[in-house]
């Protein structure tokens, strides 16, 4: 998110303050709140964009993602691959 900031008015259940405050202190509450927030604001855009995804491969023939087995015996062939290049790699240095 950006450096500029803005000052805005939120209404909080005050035991929820307290504890924040208790936390982390009342002069470190409005980055608190903020770094939440961006965290909120990712998982949410991230959700939103699984949502729309779901069903974009439905028509597409990949091999080795026939089923739900085919494609995790994919994702872990691939994964294995990886480590025996990452170590052949580092057996080379």
């Amino acid at each position: 998110m950006g450096k500029e900031t803005m000052r805005t008015h939120v209404i909080m259940p005050k035991e929820l303050v307290v504890t924040i405050d208790k936390l982390v202190g009342r002069r470190a509450r409005s980055k608190f709140i903020t770094d939440a927030a961006e965290r909120e604001v990712r998982r949410l855009a991230l959700a939103k964009a699984a949502e729309q995804a779901v069903g974009s491969l439905a028509e597409v023939d990949i091999p080795g993602w026939e089923t739900p087995e085919a494609a995790a015996k994919w994702v872990h062939d691939s994964r294995r691959a990886d480590q025996e290049h990452a170590d052949r790699a580092l057996k080379r240095t």
